[in-house]
């Protein structure tokens, strides 16, 4: 057993990846986890400071990242930096870019529903149509490929408004309604690159929210933390895991589902 695991754990060293939201709050969890595994990392955002800063880190571990910073809802952008991808094959993708306030359905402008739609849905759908040649690469040269999307348990069900103080506080329509989105084009995706063995898949987590929201809205996480029946938040490493076996070959049969990593929110 103890060899089995070795091999399992070992299955994605040398393999590229591309992570958008890098440094994000759990976007640098992904990035120090996917590092960690030996994978030669390209750091994606609009920040180049924190990407820059993100990149130091892992590579003073030892590990290999490079920055890759530009926006990834640009399509000219994405175009770009494919034609100048120093890599011939890209394994992993991992999609966690977000950009988006609070609000309620009152409160919501047109505009919020389409930028939220732009970064989590059209973004990724752009950058698979530019990345396809080196990603089936990658499938016909090395066995596997695979793309993750991360979404949200609000893109399964509804926020509880209750539990929120006021508009400023609440998590938006438009939040759950463009991961709800991504959910379905990973499922989409996964069908129709089945044959290819290009494998889609997407993780929802729960409640993880910044060690800045949880000590500004103690009371709000007190009532968040009632909802779940692990009775607790989610720690940032705890979503390492989940990536990693999505990325891994060893799920090679695993493809077009959703994971929950919410402490069991969405199963009651």
């Amino acid at each position: 057993m103890e060899k089995v695991m070795k091999n399992v754990q070992n299955d994605i060293t040398g393999k590229v990846a591309f992570l958008s939201g890098a440094s994000g709050f759990l976007g640098q969890e992904i990035a120090d986890g996917l590092a960690s595994a030996g994978v030669t990392l390209y750091l994606n955002g609009r920040n180049e400071e924190k990407l820059k800063n993100l990149s130091d880190t892992l590579n003073q571990k030892g590990y290999k990242s490079f920055i890759a910073p530009f926006d990834i809802s640009n399509e000219e952008e994405i175009k770009h930096f494919i034609k100048n991808f120093k890599e011939n094959r890209l394994d992993i993708i991992v999609h966690s870019a977000y950009s988006g306030l609070s609000g309620t359905i009152e409160t919501s402008s047109s505009n919020d529903f389409i930028e939220s739609y732009q970064i989590s849905v059209i973004s990724i759908q752009n950058f698979i149509k530019a990345a396809l040649p080196i990603l089936r690469k990658a499938k016909e040269k090395f066995g596997d490929a695979s793309v993750i999307n991360i979404s949200s348990m609000y893109g399964m069900v509804s926020p509880n408004l209750n539990i929120y103080k006021n508009a400023d506080e609440s998590n938006p329509p438009f939040y759950g309604a463009a991961k709800g989105a991504l959910i379905q084009w990973t499922k989409y995706a996964a069908c129709e690159f089945a044959k290819e063995g290009i494998r889609f898949n997407s993780i929802s987590p729960g409640p993880f929210p910044s060690l800045e929201a949880q000590k500004e809205n103690k009371d709000l996480m007190t009532e968040i933390k009632k909802k779940v029946p692990m009775s607790r938040l989610g720690k940032p490493s705890e979503i390492i895991g989940p990536v990693l076996f999505l990325a891994n070959p060893s799920s090679s049969y695993v493809t077009g589902i959703n994971l929950p990593v919410d402490g069991g929110w969405t199963a009651w």
